[in-house]
């Protein structure tokens, strides 16, 4: 849910001015819902056309409630629908002129509530994966730089076709880092290290997989999800320590 700013009260232009957030305000606000937000995410979806901030003479932005309630409406229909920012604009101004529009599908397909991934009938995408054209849209990215992600090793197809929801998540973040400058080569060393690190956890719970019990067999799996989170813990850690003794 999103926060409401809190100020002294005023009238007219000055209670429009106490409304009016910068974009690190914004970004806190945001933050409680879609905790992967970032000042560099507002930026482009600005620049793409989703929202207009006012600008004070010195070239900041200034947000109102508006355009945060907006953002939150961008972001939720991203993070939901997978759709296009194209078509994320058409529908939001769609409903700013009175209309009614229905929310579209990619494909035509109809969205299955519970996790948020398509069903669009045989071949296409099901509640345990999304097709390529979703994946582009979840990450805004186009067929080439998929290409060259998947040519390096960083997003890998699931074996009946298709994407499952981990590697929407690992395209966004991608993407994400490639605004900065990473390229996907840069990158081809983390997903070597993930690659080590999944093995290590498969020799721990090997003996238990194998185990006659199908409850052992069971815990086994649990044993895996617990062991991956502490590693990404401790890689976590292991960043913000190498970065703190270059920094200072």
């Amino acid at each position: 849910m999103l926060r409401t700013p809190t100020g002294g009260a005023g009238h007219g232009t000055a209670t429009a001015d106490a409304r009016a957030m910068s974009i690190g305000t914004v970004l806190l606000q945001l933050r409680d819902e879609f905790p992967e937000v970032t000042i560099s995410k507002i930026r482009f979806l600005e620049a793409e056309g989703l929202i207009e901030p006012q600008r004070t003479p010195s070239g900041y932005r200034k947000f109102s409630t508006g355009d945060v309630e907006r953002l939150a409406q961008v972001l939720r229909m991203q993070r939901d629908h997978y759709l296009p920012l194209k078509v994320i604009r058409g529908h939001l101004d769609a409903l700013a002129r009175g209309e009614q529009p229905v929310l579209p599908t990619p494909g035509g397909g109809q969205r299955d509530l519970s996790d948020g991934f398509w069903d669009s009938g045989p071949g296409a995408a099901t509640a345990a994966r999304i097709g390529r054209s979703e994946l582009l849209a979840a990450a805004e990215v186009g067929e080439e730089q998929l290409d060259e992600w998947e040519s390096y090793g960083l997003i890998v197809a699931m074996p009946e076709g298709g994407y499952d929801a981990e590697t929407v998540t690992v395209a966004k973040l991608v993407a994400d880092l490639g605004r900065f400058g990473l390229e996907p080569r840069h990158l081809r060393a983390m997903r070597a290290a993930a690659d080590r690190e999944a093995g290590l956890i498969e020799q721990v719970v090997a003996p238990l997989r194998r185990h006659r019990n199908p409850q052992t067999r069971a815990h086994a799996e649990a044993t895996a999800k617990e062991l991956a989170e502490l590693s990404v813990r401790l890689h976590a850690a292991f960043v913000q320590t190498a970065l703190r003794v270059r920094l200072h």
